[in-house]
This record gives C-alpha cells, structure tokens and sequence, in this order.
C-alpha cells in the first residue's frame, strides 16, 4: 500500500467516526427534546393547556402555548400548574432583590395547587410558598442571566425617536424642522430586580427659517430678509446604584440656543440622586450634583464665562395605556456669578397608534437670567413646542 493511499484510508476513516458521533449527538438530542414533557396549565373551568412556562411577575403568569401564543392569566384564573424545568420564587417579603437575595433561593421543577408553589430542588425537601407570597417566578436560567452577566453595549436600550416638519409657502416663504432621541438601559433589564446602573442619552433638536422675499413697492425697493430659529440639546449620564433607590451619577450636557445668543454651553458634573417614587406605572427620581460650566455666546458680551455651580433636577414618568407622560425640571446655579443661573422643563406625551409607532407633543421652556448684551436684547425665555411622529426602540436581552 502506498503512502497516499494509507494516508487517504486514515482521512476516510476519521470522517466516518466524525458523521457518526454527530449524527449520534444529534439523535440523543432530540430524543432528550421529545422526552421533555410539556408544561401544564389547568384553567379554573377545568380546560387544560399545554406548552412552556414563561414567568410569573406581580400576580401575572406569562403561559406559552403554540397554537395560542403568549397568555397572560391571573391566578385566580389558575387551577393548577406543572413546569418540569428549573424555577426559582423570589418572595414578596423580600423588599431586597439583589444577588445576595436571590443568589441562594432553590430552584427547581414547580407544582401550584391549592393556594401554594412547590418548588422541587435536587436532593432536598420540597420548598413551599404561598401562591400570594410569590411575587417573581422565574426560570434559573434567566436569574442567572439578568444577574450575573451584562448586555452587549449594543443590546439592552429602549426609548424613542421622533421627526416633525412644517412647510409654508404665502407671501413668507417658513420651515421647520425637529427631531429627538431618547435611549435608555437599565441593568438588569427586568423590573423585578434590583437596578444596578442606569445610562441614558437624549438628543434634541429643532431648525427653522422664515424668509420674506425682496420687493419694489412705491418705487423703493426692499431687500429679502430672513430669520432663522435653531435650538439643539444633548446629555448622557451613567447611574450607579448603591441601594435599590440612591445612585451616584455622572453626567455631562450640551446646549445651543440661536435665539438666545447661546452658542454653546458645557456641562460636566457628578452627584447623587434617589428614586422617591417607584411603581408599575410610575417613577420619580431627585438628583443633585457640583458641576463646571461653560458659556460661549455668538455675538454678545461677555463672549464666554467659566462657572462652577450645581443642578438639581426632578424627572417624573407616568406610564398609562394610552400614553405616555414624562416631565424633567432642572434648576441650574452659578456659585461663582450669582446672575448666571438657568432653569429648565420639558413636557412630552406620546399616544401609541399602531405597533411601534406613536404621535407626540411636547414642550421645551428654556430660561437663561444672565444673556449677554446684544442688539436687538436677547430674551431670557425661549419656549418651544412640538410634535410629530414618533417610534419606538424596544430591546430584549
């Protein structure tokens, strides 16, 4: 036998070993798949679903049956239930649910029957919890996943885009623009654990111009003229949780205001904050900080000014199955200059329409005490209005 053909032999012969013990994997798969039974869910009037336990959160049990889909049923709506994989109950009693609470709870296969969760762990009794005292039933796998791992930096975000136009064309010619994008991830990426940190971002912008065409009238002649409004905005911030609601945080912000000579304001500063409200539907958050500021202004005098102050600000969401509501108030001092201090609101309520996509209106009200010197004065108001259509980011992880 020659070389090649030994050689040739020896590759046969390893291919053959390698398809087998693949085609061998995969059957023992699949027979270990089509062993599993499903889950069972038995109704109070006695029907009998079958397929996969998905979570219990807050009295809501999230069943998966593949001809129906996803089934949100209260337990009163429960007769009994049977889920073979590995769930762990986080307790209502329990108000801390970081990883020292969650880390040692059994988890295993779960009967419900007669007002109580059994949870079946290896080689142990089995745990029993009152149905109304489990708060959280979750599988271990995603416990484990939410707890002890962090999305990618591309995964976890939430939040929203929006767009707005207006076109006129009469004896002035006017357009407008405006846009905003708010993102946001919270880690862990479930409510029914405690937050570790929070980042944020938000843009938002708005540009327009009004234009009067030139004109001979009575034999004088009038230029074109034109106006222009821009207003534009961006932070970002990064909470860090020492409890389940006071954080400390550091942020940084940016400003330009055409209508109030502001060509663009710096913000960089850290602090701590607290979650004084914090619901289903609801949430409010208290924050303080010592930050440096900048000013650098278009025209007027002073052309800049270095500040060293703080912001206190207060941001309220109210979620409602019709809309949405959120509110930021911030008030902004100078410790350094006395005059300079500036005030912040913004309002916006998104209605959802269909799917993803929603319409919103908000408002920007923008207070600046200490303008520079310009002709004609600057204003220290700035008020704005929007809306337009807006869509949703929605991220799992």
């Amino acid at each position: 036998m020659s070389r090649f053909s030994f050689f040739r032999n020896i590759v046969f012969i390893m291919t053959l070993i390698a398809v087998t013990a693949m085609t061998g994997l995969r059957c023992a798969a699949q027979a270990k798949k089509a062993d599993a039974a499903p889950d069972t869910l038995v109704l109070s009037n006695g029907d009998t679903l079958h397929g996969t336990l998905v979570q219990e959160a807050g009295g809501t049990v999230t069943f998966h049956s593949d001809p129906l889909g996803d089934l949100k049923l209260s337990w009163d709506k429960i007769q009994s239930l049977h889920a073979g994989e590995s769930f762990a109950v986080l307790k209502s009693e329990n108000k801390s649910r970081g990883r020292k609470a969650t880390e040692n709870l059994p988890a295993g296969a779960i009967d419900v029957a007669n007002g109580a969760v059994s949870i079946h762990a290896a080689g142990s009794t089995p745990a029993t919890v009152p149905v109304k005292d489990a708060a959280v039933i979750v599988a271990k796998t995603e416990l484990d996943k939410q707890e002890n791992h962090e999305p990618g930096f591309f995964t976890g975000w939430n939040g929203a885009a929006t767009a707005g136009a207006t076109v006129v064309t009469a004896t002035q010619d006017q357009y407008a623009v405006s846009g905003s994008l708010g993102l946001v991830r919270v880690v862990p990426t479930v409510t029914w654990l405690d937050s570790k940190n929070r980042t944020s971002a938000d843009f938002s912008g708005s540009y327009g111009k009004i234009t009067q065409p030139a004109y001979t009238s009575g034999g004088v002649f009038t230029p074109a003229t034109s106006t222009k409004s821009a207003i534009s905005h961006f932070d970002a911030e990064r909470d860090e949780y020492l409890s389940s609601r006071l954080f400390a945080l550091g942020e940084a912000a940016f400003d330009h205001n055409f209508g109030q000579d502001l060509n663009l304001q710096q913000v960089y500063g850290g602090g701590i904050g607290y979650t004084a409200l914090k619901t289903p539907t609801q949430e409010a958050d208290l924050k303080a900080t010592m930050q440096y500021e900048k000013q650098s202004f278009i025209s007027g005098t002073p052309a800049s000014q270095n500040l060293i102050g703080s912001t206190f600000a207060a941001s309220y969401l109210l979620h409602l199955k019709i809309a949405t509501f959120t509110q930021d108030l911030a008030f902004v001092p100078a410790y350094n200059n006395e005059r300079a201090y500036s005030a912040d609101e913004t309002d916006t309520v998104a209605f959802p329409v269909y799917k993803n996509f929603g319409f919103s209106v908000g408002t920007l009200d923008s207070y600046l005490n200490d303008p520079p010197s310009t002709e004609p004065p600057t204003k220290r108001n700035s008020f704005q209005f929007t809306m337009g259509l807006t869509y949703a980011l929605k991220s799992k992880y």
